[in-house]
């Protein structure tokens, strides 16, 4: 299959696929409220796909390496060449990449677990229930990172990130998951502490929805590749009139 045709079937996939999953998940009863108190799997991967269609179509609007290495060479085999063991802590990403942004993706990830996980407290509260269930996000954001890198609809696979050696590093492997666990926790803390302090002083909602997206990155790509506004919080919505 030429390289260009295999791309376009992965991105299909993308785009068709979590709706599917979804449509499915319903006729079959097995959503969130058809199974009581159980996490809705179906439903975290169903948005999982989405935030990857997101970052993906992103890559692909902006860079035109990615749109290039579409284009160049044949799929499959270009895909098993890029799956490598890193040689190396960094990759050749900037601080500001690796550092920041992959721990926001990585905490997305987790709050769209988070989204679909009855028990898991919907704010910061330092009991043992809160955090084993940032520990189950931890564990889902770890595993999405790991297929961003290398999985079938991966870095490696829609741009052959890891053909040349230098570009993959050990820094993407062990930094998105942990500082996507510490984000999570820091933006449950503020958005407890600091945006709902906030909130009940301030009533611009333009100016309490940027306190939102300032405070919470993680949650607010969640949120977006859920289908809802970026700023939603559960019970606490923003009117335009107060």
């Amino acid at each position: 299959m030429p390289k260009r045709h295999a791309g376009v079937c992965l991105l299909a996939l993308l785009v068709a696929g979590p709706w599917a999953v979804g449509e499915a998940a319903a006729q079959n009863g097995l959503t969130t409220a058809g199974r009581d108190q159980r996490t809705d799997i179906l439903g975290a991967f169903s948005d999982s796909l989405k935030l990857l269609l997101i970052e993906h179509g992103t890559r692909i609007a902006l860079q035109e390496k990615t749109r290039q290495a579409l284009e160049e060479g044949k799929f499959w085999p270009d895909y098993r060449r890029s799956v490598r063991i890193p040689r190396q802590w960094d990759d050749t990403d900037g601080g500001l990449v690796n550092y920041v942004g992959h721990p926001i993706h990585g905490a997305a990830a987790g709050y769209i677990w988070l989204d679909h996980d009855p028990a898991a407290p919907s704010d910061f509260r330092p009991t043992p229930g809160y955090w084993s269930s940032r520990m189950r996000a931890f564990a889902f954001s770890a595993s999405y990172s790991l297929q961003f890198e290398i999985g079938p609809l991966s870095e490696a696979s829609i741009g052959n990130v890891g053909m040349r050696p230098e570009t993959t590093g050990w820094v993407d492997y062990v930094v998105t998951p942990i500082g996507a666990l510490g984000l999570i926790v820091a933006e449950d803390a503020l958005d407890r502490y600091v945006v709902q302090w906030a909130e009940r002083r301030v009533k611009n909602p333009l100016l309490r929805i940027g306190i939102r997206f300032a405070a919470n990155p993680g949650r607010t790509m969640a949120n977006t590749a859920s289908g809802r506004v970026p700023w939603h919080r559960d019970g606490r919505p923003i009117t335009w009139r107060e």
